[in-house]
């Protein structure tokens, strides 16, 4: 009976350092590919109920093989023109998080992700007008990062503070910047 124990624990040990681990095969993308999976990502498997997303379709575009599999997979989700629809330098201020006033809220989604918090502004000329809520964090070696729950990173973090965009019809008509009270 004991070999089928030692046989199973085997088999978990094999799995689990040859399992899918999803960091080190973000960490091989090249740079250009790396850049165009982060901004992307945001559109890759939609919140549940609770606000939580899973990995799945992620995991899919990570576990193809070739960079032109890869793109492929991206035409064919509709994610592909997304990103590429801009020209390379506005890609490479979403890439940077450089969001500014007059961008649509794609940019800002692909730039910083899905926001904090949203809710409809009342009182504004526009037919539709939001308020989305970005918390940030500066790391200690300066850089600033949009914040994510139970990061290491906001354990240490030595300053958060909150950025505030009022999105107008879909587009960033003002940001503002507060401290942080969380």
């Amino acid at each position: 009976m004991r070999k089928p124990t030692l046989f199973l624990a085997l088999v978990a040990s094999v799995w689990m350092s040859f399992g899918f681990n999803m960091t080190a095969k973000i960490n091989k993308l090249d740079a250009d590919e790396y850049t165009h999976f982060m901004a992307l990502r945001v559109y890759m498997d939609a919140p549940n109920s609770k606000g939580e997303r899973s990995t799945s379709e992620r995991k899919e575009f990570l576990k193809l093989k070739t960079r032109a599999e890869r793109d492929q997979w991206l035409k064919d989700k509709g994610l592909w023109d997304k990103f590429y629809q801009y020209p390379p330098h506005i890609r490479q201020k979403i890439a940077d998080g450089s969001v500014q006033v007059g961008w649509d809220k794609h940019m800002v989604y692909m730039s910083w992700g899905r926001p904090y918090k949203r809710q409809k502004v009342a009182g504004r000329t526009t037919y539709r007008a939001e308020r989305f809520t970005y918390r940030f964090e500066v790391r200690k070696d300066g850089a600033h990062q949009v914040w994510v729950r139970n990061s290491k990173d906001t354990y240490a973090a030595q300053r958060l503070y909150i950025k505030e965009l009022i999105v107008d019809d879909d587009k960033v008509a003002e940001m503002t910047e507060r401290p942080a009270k969380w």
